[in-house]
């Protein structure tokens, strides 16, 4: 199961027998994730032109998705007693498909704060025990992006020739004042100074794709202690050879000037 994407350097990850329910009762998901999945790229461009924040290749992702039905939807669990609601919850879900055997929800957490894991897994499990749902699924950045996401924004700049702040508004790069501070400051600092593009990775990585975002390592930190347990999971972690460099950039800018999404 998944084997096209485990070729492909994805990290895939089933928790609490949720390899065998997927087999048997959902065999139709893996086949339509693993598509989705191997179809998706993220162009260098959109990375650093989105901040950081959800690129338009995530929300490509996410119509992807939407076109096999995977739709957002809020479950609200009441709590009757004679006739009198006593109390509701609510749990939004991004992704959510309903099959013969049972329902299915997903969550994508390309960049948020890692506490949004938390969250995840909590509804996952409550409900899981709760009959709404018979597993959960969390796509998120994998060890080898988070790992190279360094490497990938200096091989941009490199490719760039980014040297200063004007070479960033000459391809449309917009830092904010604070940005631009932290960087000047590690340029022009009287111990240690490093050239600009070192300064300037660095602080982007640092303030865009820190430690405390969502990402695999986080992820296995909440699975290993028993959050979301024993909700069936599986987790899917992001390689770095989605993202891409060197697209058609008549291509990349439709693409980063589409507002449809």
């Amino acid at each position: 199961m998944f084997d096209r994407l485990k070729e492909r350097g994805f990290e895939i990850e089933f928790r609490s027998h949720a390899e065998a329910i997927l087999g048997v009762d959902f065999p139709e998901v893996a086949e339509q994730l693993e598509g989705v999945l191997l179809s998706s790229t993220i162009p260098i461009e959109e990375i650093i032109g989105s901040g950081g924040g959800e690129t338009k290749g995530t929300q490509r992702l996410r119509n992807a998705l939407a076109t096999h039905d995977w739709r957002k939807h809020n479950f609200i669990v009441q709590r009757i007693i004679d006739g009198v609601e006593r109390e509701a919850q609510s749990h939004e879900i991004d992704h959510v498909k309903t099959f013969d055997a049972g329902t299915i929800a997903l969550e994508i957490e390309w960049n948020n704060k890692d506490p949004f894991f938390d969250r995840d897994l909590e509804n996952f499990k409550r409900l899981h025990a709760d009959g709404g749902i018979s597993l959960g699924i969390i796509v998120t950045r994998g060890a080898s992006l988070q790992a190279s996401i360094t490497s990938l924004v200096r091989r941009f700049a490199d490719e760039r020739n980014i040297n200063s702040h004007d070479d960033m508004e000459r391809i449309g790069l917009n830092p904010t004042r604070r940005q631009i501070r932290d960087v000047v400051r590690r340029v022009t600092r009287n111990r240690n100074p490093i050239p600009f593009r070192d300064a300037w990775t660095d602080q982007f990585v640092s303030d865009k794709f820190g430690t405390a975002t969502t990402h695999w390592s986080k992820l296995q930190e909440r699975v290993q202690r028993g959050v979301g347990n024993p909700c069936p999971l599986v987790l899917i972690g992001l390689p770095s050879s989605i993202v891409t460099f060197g697209e058609d950039q008549t291509e990349v800018q439709k693409l980063l000037g589409d507002d449809e999404d």
